[in-house]
């Protein structure tokens, strides 16, 4: 099966070699890597362009935000499964999408994956400041305040073209209002994979402020609403409470 990747870039030369050099370096034999930047000004074009054509497809030009720009890389997309990677992260081995891969074949009525992620101190990428232990879903899950982290989450390129992708309303719950959609709403037969399969630097859009943390809680709201569902309150209050275990558990 071929797997595409995505990542979506806007200056951010100082990190996103090491997500470009850990997707170059799966075990898995077809890959198509997309990354679509958004016109950056740091060097991060140049950078790109250095890889020649170990990059699959490689789009730079202004966008209306950062999910536009996934949007595009899932219209480019021509792979059987579709993973987005962010500038900032990285794949914890060499083995994840080799992995991945073989739930899917192993599986075909799986619509979606999804995994467990680590947040690193965005210095020093060896140090674990946060564990993700996302944990198998169950029916209602979501309204508890569960959802998985979007860095893990792949879906079969059908799923986006039956559903639709990223909604652009949304500026920084976009990843949650899909997740809700699919799993939730649509029901998409999902499995977890019980590992660690990336490292995302901390400090990411969503976390960046307390001004943004609460912009997301408000979109989870928002998110529940535009797709015709009942939001449980319960899940306002437990969405941010479970955060708090995830920087005591160690990751396995």
């Amino acid at each position: 099966m071929k797997v595409s990747i995505i990542t979506v870039v806007y200056n951010n030369a100082d990190v996103i070699r090491s997500a470009i050099d850990s997707i170059l370096s799966q075990a898995h034999p077809n890959i198509e890597y997309i990354i679509i930047d958004g016109a950056s000004t740091d060097g991060t074009v140049e950078l790109v362009q250095g890889y020649g054509d170990k990059i699959s497809k490689f789009v730079s030009e202004r966008d209306c935000g950062i999910y536009d720009a996934m949007n595009k890389g899932i219209a480019l997309a021509t792979g059987d499964i579709i993973g987005i990677l962010n500038s900032d992260d990285f794949y914890a081995d060499e083995q994840v999408l080799r992995e991945v891969e073989s739930r899917f074949v192993a599986d075909p009525a799986l619509e979606a994956l999804y995994a467990d992620l680590v947040y690193v101190d965005p210095t020093k990428s060896d140090r674990v400041v946060r564990y993700w232990h996302s944990g198998e879903y169950k029916e209602g899950s979501f309204e508890r305040g569960w959802h998985p982290p979007h860095p893990t989450f792949f879906v079969r390129r059908e799923v986006y073209e039956k559903y639709g992708a990223f909604d652009t309303r949304f500026k920084i719950a976009a990843d949650y209002e899909l997740m809700l959609r699919l799993v939730h709403r649509y029901h998409i037969r999902v499995g977890y994979l019980p590992r660690v399969i990336v490292k995302m630097r901390l400090g990411g859009e969503s976390n960046r402020s307390l001004a943004n943390i609460l912009h997301a809680n408000l979109e989870s709201i928002h998110a529940w609403r535009a797709n015709s569902l009942s939001f449980p309150w319960i899940g306002f209050w437990a969405k941010p409470l479970r955060k708090i275990p995830q920087y005591f558990k160690k990751a396995r």
